[in-house]
């Protein structure tokens, strides 16, 4: 053989090896990177010509796949868009969101577990088909929290929250503003692409579910860590007094920047001492300010930690944001996060985890939306627990917590919560947004009954159509609280 046709022999086998190492690293090491990919329309095409899974709350579907008279087969459809969006997102051709894509190898039938039966069904000619996935959702709660929330006006921004305090289940879960999720799921393609654009360009974002992605101050809700950080510490119970005062001037710094005072509220006169659950049921920034200073910025860290700030806590949609209780405090600004104020931050979320925590005797439960994975034929793939978070204070302070917000309810600004014949522990708050032209965010935390806690809620109104002076947590907050309680209890 000579020299030429030995080095285009070499050549091509050169070629013939890196070929196969192509076809090779592709098929085996890439495949699974490919499939999940958004961008590759072969893996969308194929999912739309099966029948996909159904999330359902108890035995309701809120997203199904139907039979169509298309190339695609079947077509994605949910009963209450609206009501469901934040929760279950949609699949479309374009990719898929929040269960829809947190438990897409169940729904799509991809998932290992499903794989005997979608072989039987091979066999015996019949299509194959995705499994389901059962939510905790409570139907009564949702639909009370997003009638109520959607009553504040068309133009409102907020979010609902309720849980099960003795087991972390998420009972409801709404946001608004919210779209419909079948419009996304068209198979009319230029028609989606068109109302995709449309919503990312929203100013609105009804896109994005304000429950576990928008954080914001939690104001005067906060209270309820200060005093559990406190009454942990040992420095009060409910029964104690507690510094109050007309106005009050944070440490290191002077001038008006650095007085607090209570908008008029009935915390006493300056350096006097008022009873904690007055502090508490109205609302005294003076004294929860003075309180946070007593307790230290490392045990307030500690005890909003243990509440779940800056930490994960949720794993059956994302992306979650993080709640936050800033690091490196000096004093005033330890006094503003007595009340909720400078760099704290937190989703809804994470407020109703905290009520749910006082409610659960101090013990926070990890919170999860999926109950159980079916298959299609209803035998149970897998059925969540109950997983303890921590434990963020003992069950003496919850107590004792309990009791400031049943007097809030009871004789305070939480009022607008009462339950007749219930006891319901309740606390309001109003955040400043540091802006003079931008109403302030209403938030209601509570749990009722108070005795023996079935629910506990968050409401969060990030703005509302209304008169700024209008706003405030109890009055917005309140009833829609009320409502989602009164919804579980009865």
């Amino acid at each position: 053989m000579n020299k030429p046709i030995r080095t285009v022999s070499i050549f091509c086998l050169v070629l013939f090896l890196a070929l196969m190492i192509n076809a090779t690293y592709l098929q085996y090491w890439k495949a699974g990177a490919l499939n999940d990919n958004p961008l590759n329309r072969r893996v969308q095409v194929a999912a739309y010509s099966q029948e996909r899974g159904a999330i359902l709350v108890g035995r309701n579907p809120v997203a199904e796949s139907v039979k169509s008279d298309d190339q695609y087969k079947f077509q994605r459809t949910y009963p209450k868009p609206r009501e469901f969006a934040p929760i279950t997102g949609y699949f479309s051709y374009y990719g898929a969101t929040a269960i829809e894509r947190s438990r897409n190898s169940v729904l799509s039938g991809d998932d290992p577990r499903l794989f005997v039966k979608n072989f039987v069904d091979l066999l015996s000619s019949e299509p194959p088909q995705g499994g389901n996935v059962t939510l905790t959702i409570d139907a009564k709660a949702q639909r009370a929290a997003y009638d109520g929330l959607k009553g504040l006006g068309k133009d409102v921004q907020g979010s609902v929250v309720a849980i099960e305090p003795a087991t972390g289940k998420v009972l409801a879960m709404v946001s608004l503003p919210t779209y419909d999720p079948n419009d996304l799921a068209s198979h009319d393609l230029a028609s989606v692409a068109r109302k995709a654009q449309q919503l990312n360009e929203d100013p609105t974002e009804p896109l994005l579910n304000r429950a576990i992605q928008t954080r914001l101050p939690p104001g005067s809700t906060f209270k309820v860590v200060t005093s559990a950080a406190a009454i942990e510490k040992g420095l009060y119970d409910a029964d104690s007094k507690v510094p109050g005062g007309v106005t009050y001037q944070l440490p290191l710094t002077s001038g008006p920047t650095g007085e607090i005072d209570n908008e008029g509220r009935n915390c006493g006169a300056n350096g006097s001492k008022i009873p904690f659950r007055q502090a508490m049921e109205q609302s005294c920034n003076t004294a929860y300010a003075q309180i946070a200073e007593q307790v230290g910025a490392e045990d307030m860290a500690k005890t909003a930690e243990a509440f779940g700030f800056n930490q994960h806590y949720f794993d059956d949609l994302s992306p979650q944001a993080l709640s936050v209780f800033p690091e490196e405090l000096d004093k005033a600004q330890l006094g503003q996060t007595g009340f909720g104020q400078f760099d704290v931050s937190a989703t809804p979320l994470q407020m109703a985890m905290v009520s749910a925590g006082i409610a659960n005797a101090g013990s926070v439960m990890k919170p999860y939306l999926v109950d159980e994975e079916q298959s299609a034929d209803l035998n149970v793939l897998s059925k969540t627990d109950p997983e303890k978070f921590s434990q963020a204070i003992s069950a003496k302070t919850a107590s004792e917590v309990t009791k400031l917000m049943v007097s809030t309810v009871d004789e305070g600004t939480a009022s607008p919560a009462a339950i007749p014949g219930i006891s319901v522990a309740g606390k309001t708050g109003t955040a400043q947004t540091g802006t003079d032209d931008t109403s302030p965010y209403a938030w209601f935390i509570s749990f009722a009954p108070a005795d023996n806690p079935e629910v506990a809620v968050a409401v969060m109104i990030q703005n509302a159509d209304i008169p700024r002076d209008e706003v405030a947590g109890g009055l917005l907050g309140g009833p829609i609280a009320k409502s989602v309680m009164e919804a579980v209890i009865k």
